[in-house]
């Protein structure tokens, strides 16, 4: 059996307060969009990263910044672009004139919070630099190793349509991501809400002018929650129960991915760490102190299919990555209601060779 910390079960409801207080802050700005909220918090409190993919105007920059003031984090949003340079993120060593004397100039990366928009827009060698920030946490700059802020996060976008003055992420760099999650357009109601809330906002009145209000100007400045709370979130998911039978299950699925016939890359070490980290994560955000199949099924897309890649074979014959796992899925055990980004209850499948919530 693996072995947890001690668990504390006034610690778990305290962290689950925590998590439930963000989410109902969030849900004051942002309509809908929970699955995302619990991917961005899995992401923060196990020290990894996420990379959003969808279409403009679905909110994932009000999100990161309501996400960053509900939490008490700095926050900082760069727009990728051809000309970006690596000094423009890291930041650079500049002459002081007054002083004669060189002095180190932080760049915006140096923040707990960094939202990298359209991050394929930037040049592979901008892309290396912060993707290397991100996994060793620090930056050289003029020979000076500078540690970044912790917490930190990075929320990576990128556009899935729109291709022209884009440069592909290479699979080794995608693997630097703990997840990929794909956004989609929200549902007829929650965008009736959205337009009835936008419709109700007013106007903000600055010296001898006004602006019309937008829902940036609307979020509460007053954290839900301040950094020892996400302290004592991380802890508390570093205490959640994995048993020996799950893991068994996550390098079952993480080798069926490297055997495949269909698949020439499969997941590397890294796939099954990130699932791992990732259900007990979000095993805490539901009130849990151990994992259930469901966390399994219901992570494995955001934490494995953008580390596969198809042979050349399978791409003819008009396969897709999301098909070939959800195949394997369901060899596992998985039915429709424990797999893919709407999977959010704890009920899991336990026919075929799944394990079951006693065996979690």
């Amino acid at each position: 059996m693996t072995q947890s910390p001690p668990r504390s079960p006034a610690s778990f409801e305290r962290s689950a307060g925590f998590v439930q207080a963000v989410r109902d802050r969030i849900a004051t700005i942002v309509v809908g969009q929970d699955v995302v909220v619990e991917r961005l918090l899995i992401a923060l409190f196990t020290g990894g990263h996420i990379l959003l993919q969808g279409v403009p105007g679905i909110a994932k920059t009000l999100l990161a910044s309501t996400l960053a003031k509900a939490m008490d984090l700095d926050f900082a949003r760069i727009q990728f672009t051809i000309d970006l340079l690596p000094a423009d993120i890291l930041g650079s060593e500049i002459l002081d004139q007054r002083s004669n004397e060189f002095r180190t100039n932080r760049g915006p990366i140096f923040t707990n919070l960094l939202l990298a928009d359209e991050i394929n827009r930037a040049a592979p060698k901008v892309q290396g630099a912060l993707l290397e920030a991100m996994q060793e946490r620090k930056v050289t700059i003029a020979g000076d190793a500078l540690t970044l802020p912790a917490p930190f996060l990075v929320i990576a976008t990128q556009n899935p349509v729109e291709q022209a003055g884009t440069f592909e992420l290479p699979e080794a760099q995608l693997d630097r991501f703990m997840l990929l999650h794909r956004l989609g357009y929200p549902t007829p109601d929650e965008e009736r809400e959205i337009l009835k809330r936008n419709a109700a906002l007013g106007i903000q009145y600055e010296g001898s002018g006004a602006q019309v209000q937008t829902e940036f100007d609307v979020i509460d400045d007053t954290p839900a929650g301040s950094t020892g709370d996400i302290i004592q979130a991380m802890e508390a998911v570093l205490k959640v129960h994995v048993s020996e039978t799950f893991v068994e299950h996550v390098v079952e699925l993480v080798n069926r991915t490297r055997n495949h016939p269909a698949i020439e890359l499969g997941g590397s070490p890294r796939a099954g760490i990130s699932l791992i980290k990732a259900s007990r994560a979000r095993a805490l955000i539901h009130g849990r102190d151990f994992v259930t199949p469901a966390d399994l099924f219901a992570l494995a897309e955001d934490t494995i299919l953008h580390r596969l890649r198809l042979c050349y074979e399978a791409l003819a014959d008009g396969l897709t990555t999301q098909v070939v796992l959800e195949e394997m899925l369901k060899d596992m055990g998985a039915t429709p209601s424990t797999t893919g980004a709407a999977a959010g209850g704890p009920t899991a499948a336990t026919n075929g060779t799944v394990l079951s919530s006693d065996e979690a």
